[in-house]
Parts: C-alpha cells; sequence; structure tokens
C-alpha cells in the first residue's frame, strides 16, 4: 500500500463538497497519475480508517456508477449519504452526473 499516495488522495477527495461528485480518474489525473484510477479506488476502499474522515461517498466512477458502494455497510449507506447531501441516485447512477460533477483539476491548484 502507497500511503503516500492514498494520503494525496484523501486529501483531495477531502476537497469535494457537499453536494458534488467526483471521479477516481479524475482524482488520479488532478494528482499528476492519470493511470492510477484504480489506485484511487484502492485508496477509497481503505478510506474509512483515515483521519480526519474522507469523505468517500462522493467518489464514484467516470459515468457516475456508484462502484464503491460495497466497501459501505451496509452498501446502501453510498446513496443514502449522497441523498442527504442533495444528489440524486437511481439505478445505482448519480443523476446528472455532469451537472454535479467536481474537476479538481478545474477547481484547485496543488
Amino acid at each position: 500500500m502507497d500511503t503516500n499516495f492514498y494520503e494525496q488522495v484523501y486529501e483531495l477527495a477531502r476537497l469535494i463538497p457537499k453536494g458534488r461528485v467526483t471521479s477516481y480518474g479524475a482524482i488520479a489525473k488532478s494528482l499528476g497519475a492519470s493511470k492510477s484510477s484504480r489506485m484511487v479506488g484502492h485508496a477509497m476502499a481503505y478510506a474509512g480508517t483515515a483521519h480526519p474522515k474522507v469523505p468517500a461517498h462522493r467518489v464514484v466512477n467516470s459515468s457516475g456508477l456508484l462502484t464503491g458502494k460495497f466497501h459501505f455497510s451496509p452498501p446502501e449507506l453510498m446513496e443514502e449519504m449522497l441523498d442527504q447531501e442533495g444528489i440524486k441516485v437511481k439505478n445505482d447512477k448519480v443523476v446528472d452526473f455532469k451537472k454535479v460533477f467536481w474537476n479538481p483539476m478545474d477547481e484547485i491548484t496543488l
């Protein structure tokens, strides 16, 4: 496990505003590791142990699918957390994904 990379992922994920989502690939690209979206996914799988908390529920795949939901207990919790922030999900996919998408490359400078 590359803890330094994971920490960079977590720092970036903590910047995602409530009511917005981003993708594994967008995080990887913004960290200069565009081919490492799976590594970002692995980091999100362990996000529950990170302090301060990481809003892993705000990270989805590039088409808006809640592919990380099985790392939540119960799996429905990811959708519930998004719903509490006003993000609608239908059939495990974020509704209006492009509208609520937060691109770290556009929003912040690292």
